[in-house]
C-alpha cells in the first residue's frame, strides 16, 4: 500500500478501471468552461491549459495517455486554454495527512492514523461551514494523502482572495479572540476565548482542544520549553474535560498565553491556506490516480462511512497484495 504506480500500473488502472462516470456532476457539467492540467512523468503538472470540449474528448486523452497525475481548476473560464473571462470559483480547503503538524503516527507518508486524523479535522471544518457560516453545495475529495473540501454555495462562488482568507481564519481559528469590556464600577475587564461559548471563539477552543490533545511532545512551540510541554501534556486531560481555566492556573497565565499563541500559528497549518486564496488554483481530478501512493482520488458522497483503504484502492494493488 502507498507504492508510487509504475508505468504499467497507469495504462491498466485508465484503460480497465477508470470511468468518466467517477467524476462528480459538478466537475462533469462544466468540463468545457475549465481548465485542465496533467503530469506525464511525476514532476509536476507542466502540461497546463489544456481544454476539453466534452467527456467524450476527456475520456479519449486519459485513456490514450494515462497520466502520472491529472488536474481541473477550481474556477470556471469562458476561455479556459487561456485562463482568461473569469467567472466564478470554487472555495476549497486542502487538508493533507503528512501536512498536519501534529501527528501522533509520525510516520514519513501518510498512514491509516494520520488519514484518520485528516478526516477528523475535515469533518470540524464542514461543520462549521455548514453550522457557523451557513453555507451549503458542500462536496469532499479524497485526494490520495488527504481531502480537499470543495464548497460550491452561489454566496462565495465570486468571493475575492481576501474574503476567503477571513473565511479560512474563521474555520481553522487562526487569530486568538480578544474581548474586553467595561463593568458597573467602570473597570476593564477581559474574557478568555473558553468562556464565550458561541461564535467564533467556541471555534477557536474547538480547533485549540484538537490541536493540545493531539501534541506528541515534539511539536516546536515559540517560548515553550521541553519542560514546559512536559507539563502541557501531563495536563492536558483538563482541557478534554473542558476544565480550560483549571488548565490555565495549573500551567500559569504567563505560559499559557505564549501556549495559546503558539496553538493559532499550528491551527493555522491545519489547512494548506494557498490553496484557499488562489482563484486559479488546480486540484487532482477525481476518480484519477495518485501515481505516488497509488490510491484513487475519489468523491466522497459520506464522510463518516468513508474509508480510503476499502474504498480508493485501484484494482492493480488489490492484486498485488
Amino acid at each position: 500500500m502507498f507504492q508510487e504506480a509504475t508505468a504499467e500500473d497507469r495504462r491498466k488502472y485508465y484503460t480497465m478501471e477508470w470511468k468518466i462516470e467517477r467524476i462528480p456532476d459538478f466537475i462533469r457539467e462544466s468540463i468545457h468552461l475549465r481548465e485542465f492540467g496533467f503530469d506525464h512523468t511525476g514532476q509536476g503538472p507542466n502540461d497546463r491549459y489544456r481544454f476539453f470540449r466534452d467527456e467524450k474528448f476527456l475520456t479519449k486523452f486519459m485513456k490514450y495517455r494515462a497520466p502520472y497525475a491529472a488536474y481541473s481548476s477550481v474556477a470556471l473560464y469562458d476561455r479556459p486554454w487561456k485562463r482568461e473571462g473569469w467567472r466564478s470559483s470554487e472555495l476549497v480547503f486542502d487538508v493533507d495527512a503528512k501536512d498536519i503538524p501534529v501527528r501522533q503516527c509520525k510516520c514519513d507518508n501518510v498512514c491509516e492514523k494520520c488519514l484518520d486524523q485528516a478526516k477528523e479535522i475535515v469533518a470540524m471544518i464542514i461543520d462549521t461551514l455548514e453550522d457557523d457560516l451557513g453555507l451549503r453545495e458542500i462536496h469532499v475529495i479524497y485526494s490520495g494523502r488527504g481531502y480537499h473540501i470543495r464548497v460550491l454555495d452561489p454566496i462565495i462562488l465570486k468571493s475575492d482572495s481576501e474574503v476567503r482568507s477571513q473565511i479560512l481564519k474563521y474555520v481553522i481559528g487562526g487569530d486568538i479572540p480578544r474581548f474586553s469590556y467595561t463593568d458597573f464600577e467602570g473597570r476593564v475587564r477581559s474574557l478568555d476565548h473558553f468562556m464565550v461559548p458561541l461564535g467564533y471563539p467556541r471555534v477557536f477552543t474547538e480547533r485549540s482542544r484538537y490541536i493540545i490533545l493531539h501534541l506528541n511532545g515534539d511539536e516546536k512551540i515559540e517560548d515553550i520549553t521541553r519542560q514546559t510541554m512536559n507539563k502541557i501534556l501531563e495536563y492536558r486531560d483538563l482541557i478534554g474535560a473542558d476544565r480550560w481555566g483549571e488548565f490555565r492556573d495549573i500551567i500559569g497565565p504567563r505560559v499559557y498565553e505564549r501556549l495559546i499563541k503558539g496553538i493559532a500559528k499550528l491551527n493555522l497549518q491545519l489547512v494548506d491556506a494557498r490553496v484557499t486564496v488562489d482563484l486559479k488554483r488546480i486540484l487532482r481530478l477525481p476518480s484519477s490516480l495518485h501515481s505516488k501512493v497509488s490510491m484513487i482520488c475519489t468523491h466522497v458522497e459520506d464522510l463518516e462511512s468513508f474509508d480510503p483503504l476499502r474504498d480508493a484502492v485501484p484494482d492493480f494493488v488489490k492484486e498485488k497484495s
